[in-house]
């Protein structure tokens, strides 16, 4: 064989080889992809349409009133919101009887919702990781009842239980367009960290332990209050860093009960948590973001249209051109 038909051999099967090496590893794809560790995400941006609904506590019908008045469920408990996100910010369990009716319900709407281009957000309460946790307290003897006692409520709730699986595959913290969503607040220390590293920490925690302290603590985005203050100053000294290191303009949280959706921080955060639960006695209500607006959703009611615009903390340098 000549030289030049040497060098046109070797390149083509070169050129073969390189093929079959690339449709070996196309075939060999999925079953690589499904051996990684799947990330959960945990922003989203150019949602039309969010609507936030607080601490449920076990109270489905509650729940359902403040669904419906929001327009995503229709009168057979079906999604109706379309695009809509839907967060619920945490504390679906305790003190209330209803909590499995009210778990299932988000697990209907949860693919019913991705179908129509719309998602749920369950979000992790100090509620949720208190029961995580084996700390009881004030679980509601309905509760026991609805898995068929403690040792059924147990299992359900455990690594392995149905129930306890979805509530560890959910996130403490999200961010939609520019507003972040937790059950508590967070506290500076913790800015240091992505959302990503936020959530992935808290799962690992609560797969693995210690199940005190850290971002389970009162420090974290489950148990932190130092956000649900009246005083401006000090609501505006404690969100603005974490802010602007995380990108929003807004937060909404639940975790301690008010008469209304209530603005804090002259709107940097908004309080969702109503107390609608039959042990506070509160009112079903839904917060519902669209075009910029921010509007208070009560059952029977007109919607109330909420004051959020604040100006920038003037302390701040400006930064210069260049």
């Amino acid at each position: 064989m000549k030289r030049g038909q040497t060098s046109l051999s070797v390149v083509i099967l070169g050129l073969l080889g390189g093929i079959l090496t690339a449709g070996a590893l196309a075939a060999d794809a999925p079953s690589r992809a499904a051996s990684r560790p799947a990330g959960i995400a945990n922003t989203w941006s150019g949602v039309e349409r969010i609507v936030a609904i607080a601490d449920v506590h076990g109270d489905f019908g509650q729940f359902v009133k403040a669904l419906t008045a929001a327009g995503v469920i229709d009168a057979k408990a079906n999604w109706t919101g379309g695009k809509t996100h839907l967060v619920q910010t945490g504390d679906i369990l305790d003190r209330g009887g209803d909590s499995k009716k009210a778990m299932d319900l988000l697990m209907k709407l949860e693919p019913q919702a991705i179908k129509a281009g719309g998602r749920v957000h369950a979000l992790l309460g100090n509620h949720e990781l208190m029961v995580m946790t084996n700390d009881l307290r004030y679980v509601h003897p309905g509760e026991y009842k609805a898995f068929g006692g403690k040792p059924g409520f147990a299992r359900a709730m455990s690594k392995s239980g149905k129930y306890g699986k979805w509530m560890r595959g959910h996130n403490a913290v999200i961010k939609i367009n520019d507003v972040l969503f937790m059950h508590g607040g967070l506290n500076q220390q913790w800015m240091k960290l992505s959302l990503d590293r936020i959530n992935a920490d808290i799962r690992k925690a609560l797969h693995t332990g210690p199940y005190r302290g850290g971002l389970l603590g009162s420090s974290g985005p489950m148990w932190y209050r130092g956000w649900a203050v009246a005083d401006v100053a000090a609501v505006a000294a404690q969100c603005d860093p974490v802010f602007k290191k995380y990108g929003v303009k807004h937060a909404v949280i639940g975790h301690t009960p008010r008469r209304s959706i209530t603005p804090l921080g002259q709107g940097r955060v908004i309080a969702a948590d109503t107390g609608m639960c039959a042990y506070y006695g509160g009112q079903p209500a839904a917060l519902v973001i669209e075009k910029h607006r921010y509007l208070a959703v009560y059952p029977g009611r007109k919607p109330v249209a909420l004051k959020v615009d604040y100006k920038q903390p003037t302390n701040t340098p400006a930064r210069k051109a260049g």
